[in-house]
């Protein structure tokens, strides 16, 4: 039986600030960082033979955090596949250092939703001058867009479809899964897997820093 292991990255900076972060690359805040590594300690002795991150620093750091605490020792390998140089130039001699290490894939489809006009914009400020109920609006729809920005619904139609392509494969060859990602791209996950519906995923949340597990058996997947 294979494992998957979701993990929303820890706090970060703006969060901290309490802005709209989005596509904005925003790394961890102090306190963000203890989340990676606590993280880190709950799954510290689950397998994990391949990881899934957004391409956001603060995904990737909390990736890799986590991973310090690994009982494995292995070190994450980030790969860059048709990026020129970095592919080819990024290339280990070594099967021993091959075996030491743990492949990680950053992919754009696991980025959080877009919030358009809203990104760096503070929550309270905005609060104050649209009202709270049209920032919830904005925040937790499923289908009603931030101005210029993404919905939940268009998170999911990118984010389900590699999970379904690229990552379920993996499970499939019977490798463990450490994805993490962002409270967006995982609650739409999280709602192909739980077979939530758009009512029910926008009352759903991921919290930073705490590890998500499910096995994987027989094309099932039941959360530990």
């Amino acid at each position: 039986m294979v494992k998957l292991i979701l993990m929303r990255h820890g706090q970060s900076q703006w969060n901290l600030h309490n802005r709209f972060t989005g596509w904005v690359d925003i790394p961890l805040s102090t306190t963000g960082v203890e989340e990676a590594l606590e993280g880190g300690r709950r799954i510290q002795h689950e397998s994990i033979d391949i990881i899934f991150t957004s391409t956001l620093i603060r995904a990737q750091m909390t990736a890799m955090l986590a991973m310090t605490m690994h009982h494995s020792a292995k070190i994450p390998r980030i790969l860059h596949p048709g990026e020129g140089k970095l592919e080819e130039w990024g290339q280990i001699h070594s099967d021993l250092a091959i075996q030491q290490t743990i492949p990680v894939i950053c992919a754009w489809e696991l980025n959080e939703r877009m919030y358009g006009d809203l990104q760096g914009v503070n929550k309270k400020e905005l609060a104050d001058k649209y009202g709270k109920e049209q920032v919830k609006i904005w925040r937790r729809s499923f289908d009603v867009p931030p101005p210029g920005g993404e919905t939940l619904q268009m998170t999911a139609a990118r984010s389900i479809p590699y999970f379904e392509q690229t990552i379920l494969p993996c499970l499939e060859r019977g490798q463990h899964v450490f994805v993490a990602a962002h409270g967006n791209s995982l609650r739409a996950i999280i709602m192909k897997l739980d077979g939530l519906n758009s009512q029910e995923v926008v009352q759903l949340e991921v919290p930073t820093g705490l590890p998500i597990i499910y096995q994987y058996e027989h094309g099932k997947f039941t959360k530990q």
